[in-house]
């Protein structure tokens, strides 16, 4: 959890120094770092502990400096002097979609603007609008920015609060009394978004379960204690809940709070229907518990298969392990490549033969190099001669490699009016080609959809990148028909993809839509990092929501089917 930590530090000097007008590459170092210390799997501190920080990708002697003052101090001395010269509600304004430093300074230097309030405010009078270069467009922009910002600031992004639920019960593990410590809730089922953290724990003696669970180093505030349950603030925000159960009904007690609600009405009238009572103690035939130790057992008596926990949203999902036709979900050992990542080429952080050799480790069989096209600049996107100074760097590695295949590739953007960032005679050379939207996002749907579906059109295209142009949190998708992009990409035979990184994107409710439609998808990290590799897991759990088995996602294929 002190990755989150130290992640929000360097967040935030990064911020203030973009704030400032600082070297671009001096304050997207900590974005990075921070980004990076957000998704690695692995406690921080026990990495210090092992002397490995700058073994962690982006990772220098500065910044392992800085995490070990804020692991062995709780503060860093920088972070410290930027923020005495900052008023922290105008770092706040950052994380409103569409507002950069440059903004930001002029609001606060001609409205005296300095938190996200007074901007909401100034907005619905119609203050902005009377600025120069603003109007009533670019209001009403920043307006509905702000309100998705409410929407989404009080819920946890699902890897973050994975990679926390992790930690804690890790930490529960540690507790000699505790025999077995899971999470559940909507974190379980893999929402995008979870508010609370729900763990739930057996074993011996409740009582000092309780008082390990509180003892946390983390725990800022003690909301609620019992002898089977307390509730905590941690320190940064988030609210977790801890259930003591008996060994006899923690399956019982791991189906009801694992949810939905609605999933849970489906199945307690399903069980009255059987003359049985379902609840998080068990299930009962009068006052005898006839099952609840496992989950398997409820569902057994319920007359059903066992329905994996991203499917429990009320969604058919009941009637359907009734009539034999529930999924076969896709698995994380099904994927067999990543088509999608970046390297050091544009804005990645590690080397090609870097990624090969992490994704190697992982079991893959093939991987896809994805590096930006020209007209990403921010990103150091790749120019006509260095593409092809790439794709000889790929053919001369493909002759060395045994047993492993990189795909020559590009993310190419797909341009306002829907054409392609490279000419066809680049995309003639090249083995998988993402096209993506980086640009022009308030488009009206038609605009979009148009545009999606020429670019789709072209007949190089394999795959249509994080197709809604969503970041979980961030940035709510653009506007589009998504069916008629699916029915696009069915008829030009080409993939939509499902993006294990931020952005979650495609949705499961898009996923289900498209696949009606026939299209077939793939599940890429678009890594920017060895360590991004590893967030694979969470788009298969997309996926899974959205019902796709393993036929349904192209890089479940062997090396020979995609060649």
């Amino acid at each position: 959890m002190e990755n989150q930590r130290v992640a929000q530090i360097f967040q935030e000097i990064g911020d203030i120094l973009e704030l400032k007008g600082e070297n671009r590459f001096r304050y997207l170092s900590y974005h990075r770092a921070a980004q990076t210390l957000l998704n690695l799997s692995k406690d921080i501190r026990k990495i210090y502990d092992n002397g490995e920080l700058e073994g962690i990708p982006g990772i220098g002697k500065a910044l392992a400096e800085k995490i070990a003052e804020i692991l062995n101090t709780g503060k860093c001395g920088t972070h410290e002097r930027l923020l005495a010269e900052f008023d922290k509600g105008l770092l706040e304004l950052l994380t409103i979609r569409g507002l950069g430093p440059k903004k930001i300074k002029k609001f606060y230097d001609e409205l005296g603007i300095d938190n996200i309030g007074k901007l909401k405010t100034a907005a619905e009078k119609g203050v902005l609008a009377d600025l120069e270069r603003m109007g009533e467009k670019s209001q009403a922009d920043i307006l509905k920015a702000i309100q998705e910002h409410e929407k989404h600031v009080a819920r946890s992004h699902l890897i973050t609060a994975t990679f926390l639920a992790e930690f804690l019960i890790g930490y529960m593990k540690d507790c000699s009394k505790v025999s077995r410590a899971e999470y559940a809730g909507s974190l379980r089922r893999g929402r995008e978004t979870v508010g609370d953290i729900d763990i739930l724990a057996t074993g011996k003696d409740h009582n000092q379960i309780i008082r390990h669970f509180l003892a946390h180093q983390d725990v800022s505030l003690v909301l609620a204690q019992g002898e089977t349950k307390a509730s905590v603030i941690l320190e940064g925000g988030v609210q977790v809940d801890l259930r003591v159960v008996d060994e006899k009904s923690f399956g019982a007690a791991l189906y009801y709070f694992t949810g939905s609600k609605n999933h849970n009405i489906a199945t307690r009238k399903l069980a009255i229907k059987k003359g049985l009572k379902i609840n998080e103690y068990g299930v009962f035939k009068g006052e005898k518990s006839i099952a609840g130790k496992t989950e398997k057992e409820i569902f057994k008596v319920l007359g059903l298969p066992y329905i994996i926990p991203e499917l429990r949203e009320d969604q058919g999902e009941v009637q359907a392990g009734f009539d034999g036709k529930l999924p076969k979900s896709v698995e994380l050992a099904d994927i067999r490549g990543d088509l999608h990542l970046h390297t050091n080429w544009s804005d990645g952080r590690n080397t090609l033969e870097e990624m090969v050799a992490a994704a190697q480790k992982l079991g893959y069989e093939y991987l896809c190099v994805s590096d930006h096209s020209t007209s990403a600049r921010i990103a150091n996107g790749l120019d006509l001669g260095r593409i092809k100074d790439q794709i000889k760097q790929v053919e001369a590695l493909n002759k060395r490699l045994r047993g492993f295949k990189v795909f020559k590739g590009a993310e190419v953007d797909i341009l306002t009016d829907g054409s392609l960032d490279f000419p066809d005679e680049i995309l003639a050379q090249l083995d998988w080609i993402t096209a993506s939207v980086h640009s022009k996002f308030t488009l009206s749907s038609a605009e979009q959809t148009a545009r999606l579906i020429k670019a789709i059109s072209n007949p190089y295209v394999h795959v249509l990148g994080h197709p809604t142009g969503q970041i979980v949190n961030r940035r709510e998708p653009y506007e589009l028909d998504i069916a008629a992009v699916a029915r696009a990409a069915a008829k030009n035979n080409v993939a939509l993809e499902i993006n294990s990184n931020m952005r979650l994107d495609l949705s499961a409710t898009n996923i289900r839509i498209a696949k009606e439609h026939g299209v077939k998808f793939v599940i890429n990290t678009d890594a920017h990092s060895i360590d991004q590799l590893g967030l694979m897991r969470f788009g298969v759990t997309t996926a899974r929501r959205g019902w796709l088995e393993k036929g349904d996602v192209l890089n479940t294929l062997p090396i020979e089917a995609l060649d």
